[in-house]
């Protein structure tokens, strides 16, 4: 896909990070893979990022990302796929040529590995990689990489395949900034962890989608709760996020990690054979997992495609 197409694909509706399966031998399952992204591909999430964060990509060999882009592609229809990117610069150069040939439409480049850096670093290591490749790149403002708007200024210059800036800062002036000084030239993403809390706020500062990690065993929801959010339908985003989100996030913060485990358990009490989440991650516990279930129950009931899973 053209940079430019995947650029107007991303700022056309709602995002998703599909989770990645794991089977009993810890290995990638590719078929249980499939299956989810190919019901995932039925919600109308105009992009999937295969191996990205909620896809455990820091817990992915990179020799395994290929793969996952490869099962992403021959799933996801016509839906673009976005790969998970990272890690100091020689490696993530690495694995966004293999993104690249295994047909990825893009790279989601993630903070690099470790150590703080400069911005003259950062701008030398995100150029490094977008002019390694011919596909879209989108960088991830959050945690030990923050770009300036200068700086992304300066990037957006030298590399005409940077097509979008997701952040998962939260700070919404430095964000506020960078949207008015770059204007179109990027398409803006929210990427908080449960990107719905934050919505309405990103909205405000020129951010006009997001990635929902809910979109993987809820995905009815999170597109009822991104169109009453365009359409400024406030009286649903609050219902939904009193009834669904703030529950959620009160099981998502009982432990480090539970932004991604939650998301599997999820996946799980929808039928999808998805595995565990890998170490330094830990699942949720049986207790843990009887909340979700309650939680999921109303919305599952409501929804009678979630039952295509079983």
């Amino acid at each position: 896909m053209d940079p430019q197409e995947l650029k107007k694909a991303l700022g056309a509706g709602l995002l998703s990070f599909p989770v990645t399966p794991f089977g009993q031998d810890g290995l990638f399952n590719r078929a249980a893979y499939e299956k989810h992204v190919g019901w995932l591909a039925g919600f109308d999430a105009t992009v999937l990022f295969a191996a990205g964060g909620t896809g455990e990509f820091f817990n992915l060999e990179p020799s395994e990302i290929p793969e996952i882009i490869e099962a992403a592609k021959a799933s996801a229809g016509s839906t673009p796929i976005v790969a998970g990117c990272g890690y100091g610069t020689r490696i993530a150069v690495s694995i966004a040529k293999a993104a690249e040939k295994a047909g990825a439409d893009g790279i989601l480049l993630l903070p690099h590995y470790l150590m703080d850096a400069s911005q003259e670093g950062l701008y030398q290591h995100i150029k490094t990689v977008c002019q390694s490749v011919g596909i879209g790149v989108m960088v991830y403002n959050r945690d030990n990489s923050i770009l300036t708007a200068e700086t992304l200024a300066r990037l957006c210059d030298a590399c005409p395949n940077l097509v979008g800036f997701k952040d998962g800062s939260g700070d919404i002036g430095l964000v506020r900034k960078i949207t008015a000084k770059m204007g179109d030239r990027l398409t803006y993403l929210g990427g908080m962890p449960t990107a719905e809390l934050f919505a309405d706020a990103y909205l405000g500062a020129g951010v006009t989608t997001y990635s929902s990690a809910v979109f993987n065993f809820v995905p009815g929801l999170a597109q009822d709760f991104y169109r009453a959010l365009r359409a400024g339908d406030t009286a649903t985003t609050n219902k939904i996020l009193i009834d669904f989100f703030y529950p959620f996030m009160e099981i998502r913060n009982r432990q480090k990690g539970y932004a991604v485990s939650a998301i599997k358990a999820g996946v799980r009490l929808m039928g999808f054979d998805v595995g565990p989440v890998r170490a330094p991650l830990t699942d949720l516990t049986a207790e843990e997992v009887k909340m979700m279930e309650e939680l999921c129950e109303p919305y599952r009931n409501a929804a009678p495609k979630l039952q295509a899973a079983e």
